[in-house]
């Protein structure tokens, strides 16, 4: 049976996959990639694969699509495919990454967000949702259990990853790719994620209409046709 290892975003849990449980179930077995216990994205790949079945396809979103990039290049021969989701390959600068562990998104530091209870943490719970959707409540309560779940030694860990630029590694990357890019992502350009298309030698590109960047909790049943059309198109 066909292995399907997913590796979630900044401050996410199992629970971003949950409305699409059912359709990846029906594409192979599902594994979750352990992010939370490492502080470099090496060390994260490192452990993803000494958890994972001998051959499977990987799928990362955001932070998750980063370690993907660094897992499937230290070991091709266990990835079938890889999918990367409102992801991309751009490397932080040093006070990005500063402003990152302070637990500010990248930039000046905005007003705080409709409806949030203070801090980066809601603020970025709101950015990350199409315009329209910021003041959901049940989506901000999903992004805010899963923030509070995972808990502050755990942002503190993925706070921390140094990202460098990768964009050029990606031409190493000989397996069947898929990007998906989310037309109102306001964490991720859409520039940023289709350059990873245009680097990656055996890649497709589909953009999600209408969503923000939380592709899996917004948008669960289109994303979930675009990978099991990809995975049956590419015979992975």
């Amino acid at each position: 049976m066909r292995n399907l290892v997913l590796l979630p975003g900044f401050m996410c849990d199992a629970d971003l996959w949950a409305d699409m449980a059912p359709d990846l179930a029906k594409m192979g077995e599902v594994h979750f990639g352990n992010v939370y216990n490492d502080d470099t994205l090496e060390g994260m790949a490192r452990r993803v694969l000494s958890e994972s079945p001998e051959k499977f396809v990987l799928i990362g979103f955001s932070m998750g699509g980063f370690v993907a990039r660094v897992l499937t290049l230290l070991a091709p021969e266990r990835v079938s495919g890889v999918a990367f989701v409102a992801s991309s390959a751009r490397g932080y600068t040093p006070e990005e990454t500063e402003r990152r562990k302070q637990g500010f998104l990248p930039g000046n530091k905005p007003p705080r967000a409709p409806g949030a209870s203070g801090g980066g943490t809601a603020l970025t719970a709101a950015l990350g949702l199409h315009p329209d959707r910021e003041r959901d409540p049940v989506l901000l309560n999903r992004l805010r259990g899963m923030q509070r779940r995972l808990g502050p030694e755990v942002r503190a860990r993925q706070s921390a990853l140094v990202r460098l630029d990768g964009y050029a590694d990606l031409a190493r990357i000989a397996c069947p790719s898929l990007v998906v890019a989310c037309r109102q992502d306001r964490l991720r350009t859409l520039a940023e994620t289709e350059r990873m298309a245009t680097s990656l030698p055996h890649s497709r590109f589909e953009v999600i209409e209408d969503c923000g960047h939380m592709a899996p909790l917004e948008k669960p049943h289109e994303l979930s046709a675009l990978l099991d059309d990809w995975i049956e198109t590419a015979g992975l």
